[in-house]
């Protein structure tokens, strides 16, 4: 083992049940084959915690809500690249993980969640958080109530996708929010319902990909586009590694999907993959150096960033890690 990953290994504990020590600031850059990227630790967050929602806006990474010991907590926390910081931001209204979060005009959208673990108290909140006033106000609610939804915003509206309710039971539900409005449509299902998975804008199309059926073990590699112009569903290449509890975002021109929880195995995915839209197929990437599941991922300049989550199955092994990767 190397001296960097023998520095890296020592700042993480991937036990059950023991929470994951803050990665160094200063730390290199992990070796790795410069041709499918490399990976550097950043500063870490304030404190750890599980089941993370991220948005960029204006060259900044909100880390939004998450859960801490079962239960979920109102976080938000603002980092800056350009001075590798972090700072304390009006936290939500109210504590929830599992959020879908979306950026529009100038505001970031959160969408339901949960008030614990696991998945319980599926809730209809809708706040919106506008970063220059640092100030949080509720908006028109889902109709029904929801966590673990996938966002995308397009055109000004903001869709919602899947997620599971009060029962516990995935759905294949398809709502449009309009900001401008603060009011509700539907739309064109998915075709099966799940939550958990990778939901990307890219080219003016919405890509839903991976996530769960059930349970993190009915994991599916399902990768289906939503085309908002015509309001219908087609297929595309699926998931290289089936898998849920994901983070993503559009990069470098791919779809690049990270992570994922695999309770069987007492593990997470390290796997780093990306769907190039230009060959429309997925190519691997240079894998995490520790799996996560359940953290949040943004683009800023040329790089993506990915925050919190947990290194073990479940809420074991939460940590406040901000992981950086970037490609030549």
């Amino acid at each position: 083992m190397t001296r960097q990953h023998s520095l890296f290994a020592l700042r993480l504990r991937p036990a059950w049940g023991a929470v994951l020590i803050g990665l160094c600031v200063s730390s290199p850059a992990l070796s790795q084959p410069a041709s499918t990227g490399s990976w550097t630790t950043k500063a870490p967050m304030s404190a750890v915690r599980g089941e993370v929602a991220a948005a960029v806006f204006e060259n900044k990474l909100y880390a939004l809500g998450g859960n801490v010991g079962g239960n979920a907590v109102p976080r938000n926390e603002e980092y800056d690249p350009a001075t590798d910081r972090w700072r304390s931001r009006a936290a939500l209204p109210a504590p929830r993980d599992h959020l879908g979060v979306a950026v529009v005009n100038g505001k970031i959208y959160t969408f339901g969640g949960f008030v614990k673990s696991v998945h319980e108290g599926a809730t209809t909140d809708v706040f919106e958080y506008d970063p220059a006033a640092d100030t949080w106000r509720a908006r028109a609610p889902l109709k029904t109530p929801l966590g673990s939804v996938g966002v995308a915003a397009v055109d000004g509206r903001i869709h919602v996708f899947g997620g599971r309710g009060l029962d516990k039971v995935t759905t294949t539900t398809h709502l449009v929010y309009d900001p401008a409005s603060d009011k509700w449509s539907e739309a064109a299902p998915m075709s099966k319902g799940r939550d958990h998975m990778a939901v990307v804008l890219a080219e003016g199309k919405i890509h839903v990909i991976g996530g769960r059926i059930t349970s993190p073990v009915d994991r599916t590699d399902l990768h289906e586009i939503y085309d908002p112009a015509t309001d219908t569903w087609s297929t595309a290449a699926p998931l290289k590694t089936a898998r849920s509890g994901l983070a993503y975002a559009l990069y470098r021109g791919m779809i690049v999907v990270d992570g994922g929880e695999w309770p069987p195995e007492m593990r997470t995915f390290t796997e780093n993959e990306g769907y190039d839209l230009k060959t429309k197929s997925w190519v691997s990437l240079t894998p995490m150096p520790l799996g996560a599941h359940g953290f949040g991922a943004g683009v800023i300049g040329g790089n993506l960033y990915f925050v919190g989550g947990s290194t073990l199955p479940g809420g074991a092994g939460t940590t406040d890690r901000l992981l950086m990767f970037t490609l030549p």
